[in-house]
């Protein structure tokens, strides 16, 4: 795993661990990943064809279930998984047995220049600290004419959460996105050419709140990237907690909004 120093190691050390931890539950509670990555893989330009593919990179490729996709639509090239987890790695391993895999961070890839032809990234870059690292980054990996696609959370994913939190302190106990408009200033400013950039929301709905939360915690999603919220909460917080989300209650269950920001970005030349 590459090095780096100071909180900002620390911080990737929290990530890859949870999702390390979260690997044999991952995909038993993943029906939102899987459905934004079938959705990420459908916005591939109609004018890149399989046989266009000879080297694809799946940055962020947790338990290999988007691998196994991309090595079923594109057989006759090579793929290579990419996770800060090992233990993600050690699943996806097992699943696809035949892809090189790598234990690495996005904003600093092992890969040669002018290597790869598709890099696909679904819901993982958001845990990237410097986002237009990942952009310079992908952009030297890309061969000209290579296309990066990737889906990232923003801003205003599990507002309900964070504001039912609002009710029992002032502590931070969501994870906390950049905005849609960041991601656009961000991207504006890469190398790469911006040919779809768009948020879409996705909301799906619990019975009880421990529903949510449990889900969470089995696909590592529940850590904070700038240290969790100090000390326990009390019974007493837990049940307002518990009352300030029921304000949001429909008729389907406790709604659970994502925003999920969806990118196709190509490297001219």
């Amino acid at each position: 795993m590459l090095e780096f120093s100071g909180q900002q190691q620390n911080n990737k050390q929290q990530v890859a661990a949870a999702f390390s931890r979260a690997a044999e539950t991952y995909d038993s509670v993943a029906d939102f990943q899987r459905a934004v990555g079938a959705r990420l893989l459908s916005l591939l330009p109609e004018s890149i064809c399989p046989a266009h593919i000879q080297q694809w990179l799946d940055l962020g490729c947790g338990t290999g279930y988007f691998c196994e996709h991309l090595q079923q639509r594109f057989a006759s090239a090579r793929g290579t998984g990419l996770d800060l987890a090992q233990g993600m790695l050690a699943f996806a391993r097992t699943r696809c047995p035949d892809l090189s895999y790598i234990c690495a961070d996005a904003e600093q890839l092992p890969l040669q220049d002018n290597s790869q032809d598709l890099v696909f990234s679904s819901l993982a870059l958001q845990w990237c600290t410097d986002f237009s690292k990942v952009l310079h980054e992908a952009h030297r990996v890309l061969k000209p004419g290579g296309v990066l696609l990737f889906s990232s959370l923003a801003d205003g994913s599990l507002i309900e959460l964070r504001r039912s939190w609002q009710a029992v302190d002032n502590a931070t106990h969501v994870n906390q996105f950049r905005t849609l408009k960041r991601y656009q200033e961000l991207t504006a400013a890469s190398a790469l050419q911006v040919l779809d950039l768009h948020c879409h929301t996705h909301i799906y709905h619990y019975a009880k709140v421990a529903d949510l939360t449990h889900e969470l915690k089995h696909l590592g999603a529940d850590h904070l990237q700038d240290g969790r919220a100090p000390g326990l909460v009390s019974r007493q917080g837990l049940q307002r907690l518990l009352n300030a989300y029921e304000y949001y209650r429909q008729p389907q269950g406790l709604p659970a909004t994502w925003q999920v920001v969806y990118g196709v970005l190509r490297k001219e030349g």
